[in-house]
């Protein structure tokens, strides 16, 4: 998401008049964003204190400790879709966990405490701690496996791209709708040995390719605004949950994605046949991964170009986060400076 998203989009009906007298309802929506901030702050404070340390395993603990305890504090009835795996893989946030208050509306949770535990405890860029709430039954519950995808940002022809034509073709699709030679689009693409061939392939094309080695999280977004960013398309195989989180922070900044499951393996299929998937070779459209109104928010843990990391200062201490909600297309960057530190409960 562009550094100019600092600046606070009106909140505008489609016919471009103002919103109306809040509801009730609506009140409360807007209300629970920001708390969803806190969430984020308090699980990216806790892994940040671990940060260049090398321990993966803590600071991945302490951010889920500390939303979950947070989780706790939202006035809703919530059912984590999209959490830290099943329920005999994980003590806190597993799949189907019951989180919030009891009260307020029913709502699915996608979350990652700690998107990017190695570029944490490496201190290395694009650590974040992402959160995502949308009305019950609107988010995918993908199972933990690995998910093929492709992203760019709004304002293209539909079938721009496609998870079934080849790199080549997506790619010189891309710059023809765009209006550049190939030579002018960017690829993103995780660095794994997996992606070779995808690599060449796009280089093959005179594209370039931006390679990361974690958080395709914050990379999927990065497509979205590549006047900013410099990144035009997001190519490749990551971890399905991430690729709801995803769909669920395009849903706010738009954009369009796609992705399929891999189950090429018994496990695989088992873990796709429990959270409900029957199509084993579905494309998933955007709006098949998230729909309805999504409010989604992310704190940097390092920093990167998404956001700023943590800041332990001598008198408070320094989160940034973007928050954004789908249904009235705002975005909000916060800074907040934490004087009372106690309330992160850092040992």
């Amino acid at each position: 998401m562009a550094k100019k998203a600092t600046a606070l989009r009106a909140e505008m009906e489609p016919d471009g008049q103002g919103l109306g007298p809040l509801d009730a309802n609506d009140a409360i929506d807007r209300a629970l964003t920001i708390e969803l901030v806190r969430v984020t702050e308090r699980a990216a404070v806790a892994a940040a204190f671990f940060r260049g340390r090398g321990d993966e395993r803590a600071a991945d603990q302490a951010a889920v400790d500390a939303m979950r305890r947070e989780l706790d504090h939202l006035l809703i009835r919530g059912v984590v879709v999209i959490g830290e795996g099943e329920r005999d893989e994980a003590p806190v946030l597993w799949i189907g966990e019951e989180v919030g208050s009891g009260q307020g509306p029913r709502v699915d949770i996608a979350l990652d405490p700690l998107e990017g535990t190695t570029l944490c405890a490496k201190a290395q860029s694009n650590a974040i701690s992402v959160l995502a709430i949308a009305e019950a039954g609107t988010l995918l519950k993908a199972p933990d496996v690995y998910m093929d995808k492709i992203a760019i940002g709004p304002g293209y022809p539909a079938g721009t791209v496609a998870l079934d034509r080849s790199p080549r073709e997506n790619v010189e699709s891309l710059a023809r709708a765009k209006g550049v030679p190939v030579r002018e689009i960017t690829a993103c693409v995780l660095d794994r040995p997996r992606h070779a061939r995808l690599i060449d392939a796009v280089r093959s094309t005179g594209a370039a390719i931006r390679l990361i080695t974690d958080g395709d999280v914050a990379s999927v977004i990065h497509a979205t605004d590549p006047d900013e960013t410099g990144i035009d398309i997001y190519l490749g195989v990551g971890g399905a949950p991430e690729g709801v989180l995803a769909a669920a922070a395009l849903r706010c900044t738009g954009g369009y994605m796609q992705g399929r499951l891999l189950l090429d393996s018994p496990d695989a299929r088992r873990k796709a046949a429990a959270a409900g998937i029957s199509d084993f070779s579905r494309v998933y459209e955007l709006n098949d991964m998230a729909r309805g109104d999504v409010i989604f928010a992310a704190t940097g843990v390092t920093d990167g170009g998404l956001l700023a990391g943590v800041r332990f200062g001598r008198r408070a201490i320094v989160t940034e986060t973007l928050v954004m909600r789908s249904s009235t297309g705002t975005s909000r960057r916060i800074r907040a400076e934490h004087a009372r530190t106690e309330k992160f409960h850092l040992d």
